[in-house]
């Protein structure tokens, strides 16, 4: 969500996205909230963070709870390193219309707190 975010923000951004321990698939609630906010997100698909340890980066961003913890080593030269975490929306447990609901709140979540990265430290 985050990448989609930045890259609607700014299109010329270089957005890599990756985990730690990466899906088979974008989950179908995260497509349709993010549909949702006119980002289309079919056809994607979550990638390992395994090829990105030696490149260089402005920023290294953690987004899930646990990503901090287990992020690897970056070895390439990364001006900055921050951690904005937030849930993951597909451990979370209800009916189907609490579950959309709480998809909805954390990608309302990621879209303000990137947002105003964006602004205060990606904007020229």
């Amino acid at each position: 969500m985050a990448e989609g975010f930045l890259k609607r923000f700014d299109g010329d951004l270089k957005v890599f996205s990756a985990g730690t321990r990466p899906a088979s698939e974008i989950h179908p609630l995260a497509i349709k909230v993010m549909s949702e906010s006119g980002i289309d997100l079919n056809g994607r698909h979550p990638k390992s963070v395994d090829p990105y340890p030696d490149m260089d980066f402005d920023y290294v961003i953690t987004v899930c709870d646990h990503a901090k913890e287990t992020c690897p080593i970056f070895t390439g030269k990364v001006n900055h390193r921050l951690h904005m975490g937030f849930e993951d929306p597909a451990n979370f447990v209800g009916t189907e219309d609490e579950i959309l609901d709480f998809f909805r709140k954390i990608r309302d979540e990621i879209k303000d707190v990137f947002w105003d990265f964006y602004q205060n430290r990606l904007k020229s």
